[in-house]
């Protein structure tokens, strides 16, 4: 909490932006209270405070009030209109959230969290395997299969050559879409899990895997609210681009796409709180404007 709190303070007192922002609400406090005051002196002549203190009360009341009034916040949202969606990024568990769910995964449908090999158990992947399947690798493996049953593998790998974990690669962007129509979860696969079982992503991937998740959306989640973590920002290694950078290339593709036609009514992005210090709230809510 202390950390949370610290980089709120930095985003508002310690950037261009934050200080802008803090001064234009501090302007606003100063304006209300302004009047307030002299609406108070034609009523109440006779109990005016000295002058002198007068102003420095209501230039602290406007210093308190415009700072309190612009403390960057822990959840972001923004109305798009014509056509008509909501986009929120906030701090919060993704698994507590209405409606479907997104997942990232890997080219090979990768499950099993075992030792940390393949996948890493406090991963998004190995919460939803624990959370959602109870641990049961099996089952999950099974709707998995289920769900790829009409996508033909791009390669299958020799065991030879990659030691453990599944064989079969399928093309990136591929989305197993599992669970029942009231709590869809699509499994979206953006990264390459590679032979020395590092997953590997780049920029180009995350979008082009994104392209095909808001296709998937879009033919299954009947427009209900989606949530979704950043993908990309977790194991995939892609050096190029920080945290806030791959949550406003989401954010892009996702308007981008909803331009041409309404995916989902909601997009719900969920931050760790560990990462929401990476993110500028303040920036983000300015660049949310801008799309």
């Amino acid at each position: 909490m202390s950390r949370m709190l610290g980089h709120q303070a930095r985003t508002l007192l310690g950037t261009r932006l934050g200080l802008s922002t803090a001064g234009r609400a501090c302007a606003v406090q100063f304006g209300l209270l302004s009047g307030a005051g002299q609406l108070y002196l034609a009523f109440w002549p006779d109990s005016a405070l000295p002058r002198a203190t007068a102003f420095l009360t209501l230039v602290g009341l406007s210093l308190v009030g415009g700072i309190l009034g612009s403390w960057p916040r822990t959840q972001v949202s923004h109305e798009f209109l014509h056509p008509g969606f909501r986009v929120t990024v906030k701090v919060g568990d993704l698994f507590e959230q209405p409606g479907h769910l997104v997942i990232g995964g890997n080219d090979v449908f990768d499950t099993d969290t075992r030792d940390g090999l393949l996948i890493v158990p406090h991963s998004v992947q190995g919460q939803f395997l624990h959370r959602l399947y109870a641990g049961d690798t099996a089952r999950l493996d099974a709707d998995i299969e289920a769900a790829l049953a009409g996508v033909a593998p791009v390669r299958v790998e020799e065991r030879a050559a990659k030691r453990a974990g599944k064989l079969a690669r399928y093309p990136l962007g591929t989305v197993a879409v599992l669970g029942s129509p009231r709590r869809l979860r699509f499994l979206s696969a953006y990264g390459t899990m590679r032979n020395d079982l590092t997953v590997g992503s780049g920029p180009d991937q995350i979008w082009h895997s994104l392209e095909a998740l808001w296709q998937s959306v879009h033919l299954h989640a009947h427009r209900e609210p989606v949530a979704m973590p950043v993908i990309g920002s977790g194991l995939a290694r892609i050096d190029s681009m920080d945290h806030a950078s791959l949550l406003k290339l989401i954010l892009l593709s996702f308007v981008t796409r909803s331009r041409r036609s309404v995916i989902c009514k909601e997009l719900t992005i969920t931050l760790l709180p560990e990462d929401y210090v990476r993110v500028d709230m303040l920036e983000l809510a300015m660049f949310l404007r801008t799309l």
